[in-house]
C-alpha cells in the first residue's frame, strides 16, 4: 500500500517539473521514487505500482484536456497511465541485474519512445526534455536531440535510486557514477550554440512577420467565429502593410499565419479567398496560411500551411502530418464511438493525414513548417531539415485550451526545438502563445494571449543539422532493443539438467566404474 501511495505520488510530482510550475530539477526525484517503489516487486505488482505513478503523472499533466470534457481528460487520463504499467513491470525485472540503473533508464526510453509513436501516431507529450527549457540540461539538448536528453534525465533518476540503495557502500562507485553524469550534463556548457558541430550560417537574414489576430468572444470557439477570425488576420496584415509603407517597419520577406486563420477552404470559399488575395497584394510578400483545405477524398479534409504568393495564389504547401485522433479525426468512424457522442459530433469529416517532408520555398529559402501538436514530434521537423529546411515555423490554433496550460506547455516545446535544431523558430497562434525564439532558446518577441498584435524580426537562416537532428529515430531504436534484449536476458532461461536427467548421468557414471573395474 505504501509503495502505490508513493508511485501515485511520485508521478504527480513529475507532472510539476512541466509547466506552469516547471521545477525540472524534480525529474530525477520522481523517476527515484517509481523505482524504488517498484524495485524488489514482482512483475504483477510492478505492473500496478507503474499504472498508478502513469495516473499520477498524466492526470495532472493532462489537466488541460478538462477544457475538452472531463470524459477525454479521464479516458485520455487512463490510457496514456497504461504505458506505465509495462514499464513498471520492466523494472521490476531489470533492478535484479547488474548495472540496474542503466537497464533501467533505457526502460524509461523505450517506453517514453513506445508511447509517442503507437497507435494512431502516438503522443509525445510529457518526454522529460519537454521540461529541459532554462535548464542545466537544455545545452545538452542539440548534442543528444529528445531522446537522449531524455535518456540523461533518466539515467540521473534512476542513479539517484541506486545511491539511495546502496546507503553510499561503494564510495568510488558512487564517486564515477556521479561525477560521469555531470560530466555529461555540463560539457556543453563549456562551448557555445554557435559551436554546435553541424549547423551554420547562410549568411543571410529572412525578416518574418508572425500575425496573432485572436479569437472573438470567449477567445474558445472557433468554428463559431471563424470569418472574424480571418477578418481580423486580414486587417493586422493591411496594417503591417500600412506601416511598411509609412517606414515605421521592415517590410517582411514572409508573413506568418496560424493555423486555422481560415477554418475553410481558400481556394473555394469566395469571401476567404477574397480577403486572403487583398491582404497579399496589400503586403506584396508570402503570406503563409493556415488553412482548411478539401481533400480529393470524400469526407475528408486537409490541414494545411499554404505559401500564398502575391499575384499568383497559393504555392508550396505542407499538410500536418499528426491529426490528433479524436480530436480532428475518428479512427474506425462507427464502429466503436457513435459519431454524435459528445464532442465527435464536432467533426463531420476526418482530417487526412499529410506525407510530405519537403520544407516549403519562399523565394530562396526553404522552410520548415509544423502545425500544432505536429511540434511534438520528431519525424515532423527533423525530416524536413534534413532535405534543407532553414527556418522553421509553427502555425498553430490552441484556442480552445487557451485559457490552460497547455499553451505554455507547446510553447516550451517549440523553444526547444529552436535549441535541438540550432534554428530560429517563429510561432504564429491564433490567440497565443505567439513567438519568435532564438536557437539558445531566448524568446526574441512574444504576443500576449487574448491580443492581437504582430511581430517582425530578423531571423538568419541556417542550413547542416546538429548531432541530435543527425540522429533522428536511432536513440529511440537503440533504446528499444536494449531494453528488449534485458529482457530476453532475464526472462529466457539457460537450460537445466532435470532431476532424471541427474539420476541418468548417475547410472551411466555406476555402470562405466563397473565395467572398468
Amino acid at each position: 500500500m505504501l509503495r502505490c501511495l508513493a508511485a501515485l505520488l511520485g508521478g504527480v510530482v513529475l507532472s510539476l517539473a512541466f509547466e506552469p510550475v516547471g521545477v525540472a530539477a524534480l525529474m530525477p526525484v520522481a523517476l527515484a521514487v517509481l523505482v524504488l517503489s517498484v524495485r524488489g516487486l514482482t512483475v504483477g505488482r510492478g505492473a500496478l505500482v507503474g499504472w498508478l505513478f502513469g495516473l499520477g503523472f498524466m492526470a495532472t499533466l493532462l489537466w488541460w484536456m478538462r477544457a475538452v470534457g472531463t470524459d477525454a481528460w479521464l479516458a485520455l487520463t487512463f490510457f496514456q497511465a497504461l504505458y506505465l504499467a509495462p514499464l513498471g513491470m520492466v523494472l521490476a525485472l531489470v533492478t535484479r541485474l547488474r548495472a540496474w540503473p542503466v537497464w533501467a533508464a533505457f526502460a524509461w526510453v523505450a517506453v517514453e519512445t513506445w508511447r509517442g509513436a503507437w497507435p494512431f501516431g502516438g503522443l509525445p507529450w510529457g518526454r522529460l526534455t519537454y521540461a529541459t527549457a532554462d535548464t542545466l540540461w537544455q545545452p545538452v539538448v542539440p548534442w543528444l536531440g529528445m531522446t537522449g536528453t531524455s535518456l540523461l534525465i533518466a539515467l540521473t533518476g534512476t542513479t539517484l535510486a541506486w545511491l539511495v540503495t546502496s546507503r553510499l557502500r561503494r564510495p568510488v562507485a558512487a564517486l564515477v557514477a556521479v561525477g560521469g553524469l555531470a560530466t555529461v550534463t555540463l560539457l556543453p556548457l563549456a562551448g557555445s550554440y554557435d559551436a554546435v558541430p553541424g549547423v551554420s550560417s547562410r549568411g543571410e537574414d529572412l525578416t518574418v512577420a508572425a500575425v496573432q489576430g485572436d479569437v472573438p468572444g470567449d477567445g474558445t470557439d472557433v468554428p463559431a467565429v471563424h470569418r472574424e477570425i480571418t477578418a481580423n488576420h486580414v486587417a493586422l496584415t493591411e496594417q503591417l502593410a500600412a506601416d511598411v509603407e509609412a517606414g515605421a517597419v521592415p517590410r517582411p520577406d514572409l508573413v506568418v499565419w496560424p493555423e486555422n486563420s481560415t477554418a475553410v477552404d481558400p481556394f473555394t470559399d469566395a469571401e476567404v479567398n477574397a480577403g486572403i488575395v487583398a491582404a497579399s497584394d496589400a503586403i506584396g510578400v508570402p503570406i503563409l496560411v493556415g488553412g482548411m483545405a478539401d481533400s480529393p477524398r470524400e469526407g475528408e479534409v486537409l490541414n494545411q500551411g499554404i505559401v500564398w504568393r502575391p499575384g499568383l495564389g497559393g504555392g508550396d504547401r505542407y499538410t500536418k502530418r499528426h491529426p490528433v485522433p479524436y480530436g480532428e479525426y475518428i479512427p474506425f468512424r462507427g464502429s466503436i464511438l457513435p459519431d454524435t457522442y459528445g464532442q465527435l459530433a464536432l467533426i463531420p469529416r476526418d482530417m487526412a493525414r499529410g506525407t510530405s517532408l519537403e520544407p516549403l520555398r519562399v523565394g530562396d529559402a526553404l522552410v520548415a513548417d509544423a502545425i500544432c501538436f505536429d511540434v511534438a514530434y520528431d519525424d515532423v521537423i527533423h525530416g524536413q531539415l534534413a532535405n534543407g529546411g532553414e527556418l522553421v515555423t509553427v502555425q498553430t490554433s490552441n484556442a480552445m485550451f487557451i485559457n490552460t496550460a497547455q499553451i505554455d506547455q507547446q510553447f516550451e516545446i517549440s523553444r526547444l526545438r529552436a535549441v535541438e535544431t540550432g534554428r530560429y523558430v517563429v510561432v504564429a497562434a491564433i490567440n497565443g502563445v505567439s513567438g519568435i525564439v532564438a536557437p539558445d532558446g531566448t524568446v526574441v518577441q512574444s504576443a500576449a494571449p487574448r491580443t492581437q498584435d504582430v511581430l517582425v524580426a530578423e531571423v538568419p537562416l541556417a542550413h547542416g543539422l546538429t548531432p541530435g537532428v543527425w540522429m533522428g529515430p536511432w536513440p529511440g531504436r537503440v533504446s528499444v532493443a536494449i531494453t528488449v534484449l534485458a529482457l530476453v536476458f532475464i526472462l529466457v532461461p539457460y537450460r537445466r539438467p532435470s532431476q532424471h536427467d541427474s539420476d541418468t548421468t548417475t547410472g551411466r557414471s555406476r555402470t562405466m566404474t563397473r565395467v572398468s573395474a
